[in-house]
């Protein structure tokens, strides 16, 4: 949620920032009905005073003109009720359109509204040079003993696979890998729970406007994460944090659930896009004064951690109407796919300033007085598209699997095949 006096004293730059983003909502009705709550809301405590004023009064009156204040002080009971309830509709009301407000787009986020509009920053790593055509990752998976995603349709329908035999030693070894690479750089490893209550949802940002992507438990108010990030973020939730404290950095190992709702047709085949997989999350709450900066070093962390997989890839700036709700600003790193001749999504890191912390009233004292937290998190290993972009990119010739020399240590063997 983003600071009310925006609304109030520059709905113009509202107004340009839902632009920048894509979306139709009526700012001049939200400025009226703000200003409409919060007159009636005064006038209701207005109300209230005249009411203790007459109560007080009339305990010193006698006769016909305690009556009198007796029938005024009823009166404006009634009207104090009234303007009261009115008052709360009116916030009802408001808080509906104003949920659905996102962070500002911050000015460096790529123009745009689809990922199509991303603007690349920078590349590492060759593509393999043109020869045999490349089996994909399924062909590869199947053929290795890895991946079986027929049975897994059997099993649970659609969007789901079994991992086995070396896949699982590689997943962990990757979880392990990526979580010896954080610890070292201050991170707190943790396995957060991923059953949550809807208001970690909505202080993150996924509710209102994501739910239809997220799994509900309906008989016990509980829903399954799609990141860790939900969880992480949650911690705080309510506390008040020690500046000196700050940045506090967590790396949280989850499983994740996605209903992929309106992917009806899109990477079908294969482990891309599925209902359930395991990842590694940062998660970082710091000084506002330091969010840009702990930004491009998340991101600098994960570039770190694709390169020591030995997997090319790119830097994408997200464009603001590509950005989910929370974030100001997002960087994905695409990986190249063999099979598919092209750079797929693989990390995600963003900025998401004080959207979260505002929902999640995570504060931190100042010499100042209690502020807001900056919250950011990003991708740190989201196993299965890295397992996808380590399959194809590390194929030899001969049908095997080459593993990345960083990974060996974690596995205890260099190939598959």
């Amino acid at each position: 949620m983003i600071d009310i006096s925006i609304l109030r004293k520059n709905p113009g730059l509202l107004e340009a920032a839902l632009a920048r983003r894509g979306l139709d909502l009526d700012v001049g009705a939200m400025a009226e009905t703000d200003a409409a709550r919060r007159r009636v809301r005064a006038e209701a405590e207005g109300m209230r005073a005249e009411q203790r004023r007459l109560g007080r009064q009339i305990s010193r009156l006698e006769g016909g003109s305690k009556q009198e204040a007796i029938a005024r002080a009823s009166e404006v009971a009634s009207a104090y009720r009234d303007r009261l309830a009115r008052a709360d509709e009116l916030d009802e009301r408001f808080t509906e359109m104003w949920v659905r407000v996102p962070n500002l787009a911050h000015p460096s986020a790529a123009e745009g509204f689809s990922d199509e509009d991303s603007l690349e920053i920078r590349r590492w790593g060759e593509p393999a040079a043109d020869g045999a055509a490349p089996k994909d990752h399924r062909e590869l998976g199947a053929a290795l003993g890895m991946i079986d995603i027929e049975r897994a349709a059997k099993v649970s329908g659609a969007r789901f696979a079994y991992l086995t035999g070396p896949a699982v030693i590689i997943e962990l070894g990757l979880v392990r890998m990526v979580l010896d690479f954080l610890a070292d750089k201050g991170f707190t490893p943790m396995v957060p729970p991923v059953l949550v209550r809807e208001q970690a949802l909505f202080g993150t940002g996924f509710f209102p406007d994501e739910d239809q992507q997220v799994y509900e438990l309906a008989g016990d108010d509980l829903y399954l994460i799609g990141t860790s990030e939900v969880a992480l973020a949650a911690y705080h939730a309510g506390e008040v944090l020690e500046e000196a404290d700050l940045p506090i950095r967590y790396a949280g190992f989850s499983t994740c659930f996605r209903r992929e709702a309106g992917a009806h047709g899109k990477d079908t085949a294969g482990i891309f896009r599925v209902h359930q997989f395991d990842k590694v999350e940062m998660f970082s709450f710091c000084r506002p004064e330091r969010s840009w900066d702990e930004h491009e070093m998340l991101l600098s962390l994960e570039e770190e951690i694709v390169r020591r997989l030995e997997i090319p890839y790119r830097v994408v700036n997200v464009a603001a109407g590509d950005l989910g709700a929370s974030a100001a600003k997002k960087y994905d790193i695409e990986a190249w796919i063999p099979s598919q001749q092209r750079y797929r999504e693989i990390t995600s890191c963003s900025n998401t300033t004080d959207f979260q912390s505002r929902r999640l009233r995570i504060r931190f004292r100042s010499e100042g007085g209690n502020r807001l937290v900056h919250t950011l998190n990003g991708t740190a290993a989201a196993v299965g598209r890295l397992l996808i972009a380590l399959l194809e990119n590390h194929q030899q010739e001969d049908g095997s699997f080459a593993v990345p020399e960083a990974l060996r240590p974690y596995v205890g063997f260099d190939r598959v095949g």
